[in-house]
């Protein structure tokens, strides 16, 4: 079935320069995560669980990847309504320039949303990792007749100086709204939240970035072409004017927005229960259907670690870490948290052999800690990377330091027995 009430809207976002160099060659949705996936297949995916399948990825940077992603993933019957679509900006007799914000995308692209028939606009972010069933925030939106809803998360204290904080009322209508709020100010922004959140001192409540808009409203909004983005001009000006329902969602819900989240978003997959369960048939995560062969492992110890299929692995050691597809770590290397992207294609046995190359993957006795290997990566033979705090931020022409987290570029050579 098709919920044909509902058209969904995915921000891909501007040019992503904190997931920098992830997003050098690629844009942000299309940026892999847990060793198969793409983060743009997070959002569609909780549509297509949720039975919303008209869907449109808005984006502008570096978006030929994310297209050929979605191209060769998302197909449906030719007798279906359904679809997925990537709108890139576009020059129009209307719309010279780039997207300037959310509300900028959304405005520039709603030529393509009014084909078609819907009540209600869900706008997703690109960027985010949770699953949700929006079908209950829809009734939720429903049967509160709001003209806007916004899913929220409740975070605590520490947290919500960070995010766009919204006050509600004991009837989840929103009142008002506050972005990053300092600390002093946070004492008149508590909001009521289930026990279990009140136990963890979580009372405040943060805009997830996702929000339904009744479709007349959203026309009105739109017209107005000096408003250019959600969280900081169309919310807080539609709240004291348009009924808007607070959506609270107490699972996890992670914004991807730097390396340093993006790191720990994915080696939180290893975890005995993770937080992210991707073993859910009813929440499954749909990505591109590959055949490959199943993943090879040999003479290695694995602790807490997801392997992707198609692998070839030697290692001696590899532990807390996510290994992607076809993935080739060379004999007594040691891999620790380190989540390693895998390749796009195999190479033949003469590009293996040959000596005065550096085959893609991992070689020989290398030692990899702390990093971000990139798709394509070329690890030569005796390499040594350990990351750390130690280490101070830097780029050179094959990495990125930040934050500690060494990220090898992608398609990067590094040659045998470098050292970072």
């Amino acid at each position: 079935m098709i919920n044909n009430e509902v058209l969904s809207i995915i921000l891909g976002g501007g040019q992503g320069s904190r997931l920098y160099p992830l997003t050098e060659s690629r844009s942000k949705p299309a940026v892999p995560i847990a060793g198969k996936y793409r983060l743009v297949d997070i959002p569609i995916s909780n549509c297509i669980n949720s039975e919303i399948k008209r869907i449109y990825v808005l984006t502008q940077f570096n978006s030929a990847s994310l297209n050929r992603h979605i191209k060769n993933t998302y197909s449906f019957s030719f007798f279906s309504s359904a679809f997925v679509d990537v709108l890139a900006a576009e020059q129009t007799p209307g719309n010279k320039g780039w997207f300037q914000g959310t509300a900028d995308a959304v405005r520039q692209s709603m030529h393509h949303f009014l084909r078609h028939d819907f009540e209600y606009a869900l706008i997703l972010s690109g960027d985010q990792l949770y699953q949700m069933d929006f079908n209950e925030m829809v009734k939720a939106h429903k049967k509160s007749k709001a003209k806007i809803s916004i899913a929220t998360i409740p975070v605590n204290a520490k947290d919500a100086t960070s995010f766009g904080i919204l006050k509600a009322d004991d009837k989840n209508q929103i009142t008002s709204f506050i972005e990053k709020p300092d600390t002093s100010l946070l004492p008149d922004w508590t909001s009521e939240v289930s026990g279990e959140m009140k136990s963890q001192d979580r009372n405040y409540l943060a805009s997830m970035g996702i929000y339904i808009f009744n479709r007349d409203l959203l026309i009105e909004l739109m017209n107005n072409p000096d408003t250019i983005d959600f969280g900081g001009e169309i919310i807080p000006q539609a709240i004291s004017e348009h009924k808007t329902l607070s959506y609270q969602f107490e699972g996890y819900w992670t914004d991807i927005g730097n390396i340093d989240s993006f790191f720990e978003a994915n080696l939180g997959l290893t975890d005995d229960i993770p937080q992210f369960n991707l073993y859910d048939k009813s929440k499954r995560i749909y990505t591109r259907a590959r055949m490959l062969p199943t993943t090879k492992v040999y003479g290695t110890t694995l602790n807490r670690t997801v392997v992707a299929e198609g692998g070839i692995i030697s290692a001696a050691k590899i532990e807390h870490s996510v290994i992607g597809i076809r993935s080739r770590i060379g004999d007594e290397s040691t891999v620790i948290n380190t989540y390693m992207m895998g390749s796009d294609f195999y190479q033949n046995l003469d590009e293996l052999s040959n000596k005065k190359n550096v085959p893609i993957g991992i070689g020989a006795r290398c030692f990899i800690k702390n990093a971000i290997l990139d798709m394509n990566c070329c690890i030569g033979n005796d390499v040594r990377i350990n990351g750390g705090t130690h280490l101070e931020d830097t780029e050179t022409d094959t990495h990125v330091i930040k934050a500690g987290i060494v990220v090898i570029k992608k398609g990067a050579v590094i040659p045998n027995g470098f050292v970072i």
